[in-house]
């Protein structure tokens, strides 16, 4: 018996969840919900219709969980408890201050329907911070490191968008390659934002803008790119959809710690993801999870859960037996 999964919200996240389920023969897409005109969006699965989000009532009993690819700014705080009062669903907010509101927010609306919620899905938050939590219950005397990079920052490239006299940007953000040694090395160093990351920026001008000031507002924005190391490049929009058309990510989560009654040895753990396509990445990530909130439903469990609280085994498509033959 095949997971029946529903896609709502059709842009890049949405396109890397069909893919991810393609490759999932335990899975299978039945629907997608759109915002916009159902007619105008065409997805890669055959004999799986396009509905409006409008229908999404009609499919309570025909979708086991539904994955939401809405934004976390405005869309996820309201999708994700709205819609796990009549689905299993999963999300990828990551706004990290506001974890635990969203939480208590979604773990009441999926015990109120007897459903899961599971938020917060993806890499970072997701992948990185099991890798945290792993790295801080084995060590428990030690520092912790995020980096993130080489890679797009969508956010960051949206702000640049915003500009006046800007037609089109795209923002890297890049790890400090000597900030990085110093951690691998076990020098515990203490980091401030800056020593920590670059901020690299490619933009496109209108003809004629004031390129110097349209520098120094990307460079003075708050928040944004004020208190970083930032360049900015100016291209063309040939160079920019030849060189800088796709969504690489990825970064590292490194903890340094000490053992022995006089902390006389260092350990240096690290995690570290190179991501060519980081919708796609995250995509497949959900849709692991969409399977543990399958499974954890059809148990009797309900409320909400983070990958904190998920089983590596739930997220297999392996049995048990299988798990404990080839990957044990």
């Amino acid at each position: 018996m095949k997971t029946r999964i529903g896609i709502l919200g059709y842009g890049n996240l949405g396109r890397g969840i069909e893919c991810a389920i393609k490759h999932n023969d335990d899975m299978e897409l039945v629907a997608v919900f759109t915002r916009r005109n159902p007619d105008d969006v065409k997805i890669l699965t055959e004999n799986v219709k396009v509905y409006s989000v409008n229908d999404v009532e009609d499919f309570k009993d025909k979708i086991d969980v539904m994955i939401l690819c809405g934004g976390s700014a405005t869309d996820l705080p309201e999708q994700t408890k709205k819609y796990a009062e009549m689905f299993n669903v999963i999300d990828s907010f990551d706004t990290h201050a506001k974890i635990p509101e969203h939480f208590a927010d979604v773990d009441a609306a999926a015990k109120k329907s007897g459903k899961i919620g599971i938020i917060s899905v993806g890499w970072d938050p997701g992948m990185f911070s099991l890798n945290r939590l792993y790295a801080n219950a084995i060590l428990t005397n030690g520092s912790d490191y995020t980096f993130w990079g080489k890679g797009v920052s969508q956010g960051h490239s949206d702000a640049i968008r915003r500009i006046d006299g800007v037609l089109d940007g795209k923002q890297y953000t890049i790890p400090v390659e000597s900030a990085l040694e110093a951690v691998r090395n076990g020098e515990n160093p203490e980091l401030t934002t800056k020593q920590k990351h670059t901020r690299e920026c490619f933009v496109v001008a209108e003809e004629g803008a004031d390129k110097a000031r349209i520098e120094s507002e990307i460079k003075n924005m708050p928040n944004y790119f004020a208190d970083y190391d930032t360049t900015v490049h100016f291209i063309t929009e040939e160079e920019l959809k030849k060189n800088h058309s796709g969504i690489p990510h990825g970064g590292f989560v490194i903890r340094s710690g000490k053992t022995g009654w006089n902390d006389e040895n260092t350990h240096i753990i690290e995690y570290s993801l190179k991501l060519d396509s980081n919708p796609e990445f995250t995509a497949s990530v959900l849709v692991a999870y969409a399977r543990a909130a399958a499974r954890l439903n059809a148990e009797g469990q309900t409320g909400c859960k983070t990958v904190f609280d998920i089983a590596p085994a739930y997220l297999s498509a392996q049995s048990g037996e299988e798990l404990r033959a080839h990957m044990l």
